[in-house]
């Protein structure tokens, strides 16, 4: 038997109006926060994985957080290594903020018509960066035959040599206090114009090239901060003192005399020390000690 077609299951009318208290009601109770797309570089087929992805843009949308007492997940944890924060939250956000805050600037990548997994969210209230784990879609379910919302589960997000170029500072200074850095020392006389923050840096030796990204200069000390360091070989390989650093817009050329290294994702780390101690039995020259030297 058909259904009574005299009483409106959801007439598009009050589908609108159901949409507009929505998107009122997120920007009354939401905060504004930053959707970061993620951009795959180089993805691993089998495992699904990308380390080497990039985050370029950042939309500001507003959303609405399902956690009213504080976030979920397992918190704060005490584990053999430090202090690990397992803090999670859940993200609504309006379909049709959505379609005309994010899709447009995306057109280009079809499968925009909603958030991804692996994308990120930072919301500015607690200063923390969430990555998408899961998203909803259906939820309410149909209540008047359409779908106003999604609903994104989220875990706070590890930061892991991941390039940040948002041109939003609050973002991408997580990549100038977290990255792996070499800083280089060179005599500020061999330093004819500042190093151009971003830029691209070279180092050419006899066997390989290294490259790396400026994300900090101090002429005062002469020091140059470089992340993001690799090389065009397969073997392990680092910044020297034995030939010239060129930047690609500063124009610099220069020979660093000293290059430390730098890593400032715990207090508490011992990264060094533990090298400092393995060097006296441990041949780190060695491509590959634990297989085939081949």
């Amino acid at each position: 038997m058909a259904i009574n077609h005299y009483f409106a299951q959801g007439s598009r009318n009050e589908q609108r109006l159901y949409e507009d208290l929505i998107v009122e009601s997120l920007k009354m109770y939401g905060q504004d926060v930053y959707y970061i797309p993620r951009e795959t570089v180089n993805l691993d087929k089998l495992f699904k994985d990308d380390p080497s992805s990039s985050f370029q843009r950042a939309y500001k949308i507003e959303m609405y957080i399902e956690n009213t007492e504080g976030f979920d997940g397992e918190g704060d944890i005490f584990a053999k290594f430090g202090v690990e924060i397992r803090d999670a939250a859940t993200f609504i956000v309006a379909r049709r903020r959505w379609n005309s805050e994010v899709v447009p600037y995306e057109s280009a990548n079809k499968d925009f018509y909603r958030p991804r997994e692996g994308d990120l969210i930072q919301l500015p209230l607690s200063n923390s960066i969430f990555q998408v784990m899961k998203v909803e879609d259906e939820q309410p379910f149909y209540q008047l035959k359409n779908l106003p919302v999604f609903r994104m589960t989220c875990e706070l997000f590890e930061y892991n040599e991941e390039k940040f170029d948002t041109d939003v500072p609050e973002i991408d200074n997580i990549e100038d206090k977290f990255a792996f850095q070499n800083v280089m020392t060179f005599d500020t006389s061999d330093i004819t114009t500042p190093w151009v923050v971003g830029e691209p840096v070279s180092q050419t030796l006899s066997d390989k090239t290294m490259t790396g990204k400026v994300v900090r200069w101090d002429g005062a000390t002469g020091k140059l901060y470089v992340a993001h360091i690799g090389s065009n070989s397969s073997k392990f390989s680092k910044f020297t003192t034995s030939a010239a650093v060129v930047g690609s817009e500063s124009g610099n050329s220069a020979t660093p005399t000293l290059i430390q290294e730098l890593q400032d994702i715990n207090s508490q780390e011992q990264n060094l020390d533990i090298e400092t101690i393995g060097n006296s039995f441990i041949d780190f020259s060695e491509s590959n000690p634990f297989g085939d030297p081949n």
